[in-house]
């Protein structure tokens, strides 16, 4: 056995049995092991933030982590955008990066880099291999790594002649450890707060606190103290549909985000950070909450909210009968021409029981919150990192995890483009994907940026650096040379009858709705 089937065997033995990969010439040994031994499966992606970003949705949804293959430094460099956004979601990955062989290394070939430079600024635990006999050890210690909680990216680098060379055997993965609880004082602090000045009260909530078990628990607080209850901008996952309390989450805009917050006296923190500003701009905070507003932790990423809201619900003698009937959007099937309004309508009425909403629609989906409260229940996913380009990829990794689930990706033209050859790994897996499109011709986002900064109004070589035009791109088309069947929609109606055609079908389907 070599050291690289020694890896791959100590993977599939560690619950590791996933591997996103795009390989080279140094991974070869690790590619002919996944020959060899059975119970890994190999999804390979054409672009290496393709591949980063499915093992990113892979975890989300799984909550065990998947296996990267990447090629030495430049594949790594190429799939760091999205690990940055998976360490945001904290999701566990094991990444294995080839390395020239070590005898190799001083020789200063064209592919030699600082490898492990690259990854420790997205990796919690970065380890190279020094020989064969000690790569399943490290292979075993990166696994612990990833499960830890919260869950962690490891990076182990393999150099090529570990790989090829005898190695000893797999080895056992270290028991996980427990995951951590919470704070009785923390909760106990929360729920004197919540008795006292529950009116001007936020919790603030991320992490598992967003699922159905901890926002049904958060209702019945928020009944009883008469507190709000709100998600950050973005959050890694979140239960949302009829049945599940519907929660606001902080908007993006600086302008809208400070009038909602300014009578808050006291924040509660459930996993969640301080509310701060996505950007700086000038005259305006950083900080969201009101000044003299207190902040206060009652779980920190990884402990266990559920458990923590549960105890905080029994301090407060907070039950069922304390819930308040939410106010929810009617389900309209829209018609007429499309709009921010017309499409949130035609995407909430399609949503099928169970799905799984991974969101990149940036200037589009910012009102798509509201009308879909009262859809099918499902998961709603966003970009935590902020790095644009994770939603095609990510949906990859969310149809694997659970290939009995309806995955839909909403995604403007302009973050489509940086990861589009997910097309091509959705069609060659046959993954149950609809990916919706929507083609401003412009980084609309960055428009309104533009003016957000006070850069002034744009010239005309400004202009061009923020449209999507001559020539204009053409999705549909993009689509077909990938393998995956595409329409383009410019109505409600259109748009209505191609969302429940792509629904009622199984397989990758991609709609453009032309705005």
């Amino acid at each position: 056995m070599n050291g690289a089937e020694s890896l791959v065997r100590t993977l599939v033995k560690g619950g590791v049995d996933i591997c996103f990969t795009n390989p080279g010439t140094s991974e070869m040994h690790f590619v002919a092991a996944l020959d060899r031994v059975p119970g890994m499966r190999c999804v390979l992606g054409l672009f290496e933030g393709v591949v980063t970003g499915a093992a990113d949705g892979y975890y989300r949804m799984k909550g065990t982590p998947a296996s990267t293959l990447l090629h030495l430094g430049p594949g790594l460099a190429n799939g760091l955008a999205n690990l940055h956004n998976a360490k945001k979601a904290h999701s566990g990955i094991v990444n294995i990066v080839g390395q020239h062989a070590g005898y190799h290394i001083g020789y200063n070939a064209p592919l030699t880099s600082d490898i492990e430079g690259l990854a420790r600024p997205m990796s919690s635990w970065v380890r190279t291999s020094p020989d064969a006999r000690s790569v399943a050890a490290d292979g075993a210690a990166a696994i612990a790594a990833a499960k830890s909680s919260p869950a962690q990216i490891a990076t182990l680098i393999l150099p090529a002649d570990t790989a090829w060379n005898e190695a000893d055997g797999l080895a056992e993965v270290p028991a996980e450890k427990q995951r951590p609880s919470y704070s009785p004082q923390a909760v106990e602090h929360a729920a004197k707060i919540l008795r006292n000045d529950g009116s001007r009260t936020l919790l603030l909530m991320v992490g598992s606190a967003l699922s159905e078990q901890g926002l049904a628990l958060a209702q019945r607080i928020a009944g009883k103290t008469g507190c709000q209850v709100m998600g950050p901008t973005f959050r890694p996952r979140m239960a949302r549909g009829r049945g599940r309390f519907s929660i606001d989450r902080i908007p993006y805009v600086i302008d809208q985000a400070l009038p909602l917050l300014k009578d808050f006296r006291h924040i509660i923190l459930v996993e969640a950070n301080d509310p701060v500003a996505f950007f700086a701009y000038p005259n305006k905070p950083s900080l969201l909450k009101p000044e003299g507003c207190e902040v206060h932790r009652m779980t920190d990423w990884g402990e266990n909210s559920v458990a923590a809201l549960e105890a905080l619900a029994g301090a407060l003698h907070a039950t069922s009968h304390d819930v308040k009937p939410q106010k929810l959007q009617e389900l309209l099937k829209p018609t007429g021409a499309l709009n921010f309004t017309t499409i949130a309508q035609a995407i909430a009425y399609a949503i099928p029981e169970n799905a799984i909403l991974i969101d990149e629609s940036l200037t589009t989906g910012r009102g798509f919150f509201p009308p879909t409260a009262a859809a099918a229940p499902h998961d709603w996913i966003q970009n935590m990192g902020g790095s644009i380009g994770f939603s095609t990829p990510l949906s990859i990794g969310a149809a694997i995890a659970c290939p009995d689930r309806k995955v839909m990706c909403m995604v403007g033209d302009g973050s489509a483009m940086y990861t589009i050859q997910s097309l091509w790994t959705q069609a060659r897996e046959g993954l149950d994907i609809v990916t919706i499109v929507f083609a401003n011709r412009i980084y609309q986002i960055l428009r309104g940026e533009f003016d957000g900064v006070g850069a002034g109004e744009p010239g005309q070589r400004a202009t061009d650096m923020l449209r999507l035009d001559r020539p204009t791109l053409d999705f549909v088309a993009l689509a077909k040379g990938m393998g995956v069947p595409g329409r383009a929609v410019t109505n409600a109606d259109e748009l209505n009858k191609a969302l429940a055609e792509a629904v009622a079908e199984p397989g990758p389907r991609l709609i453009e709705v032309v705005m």
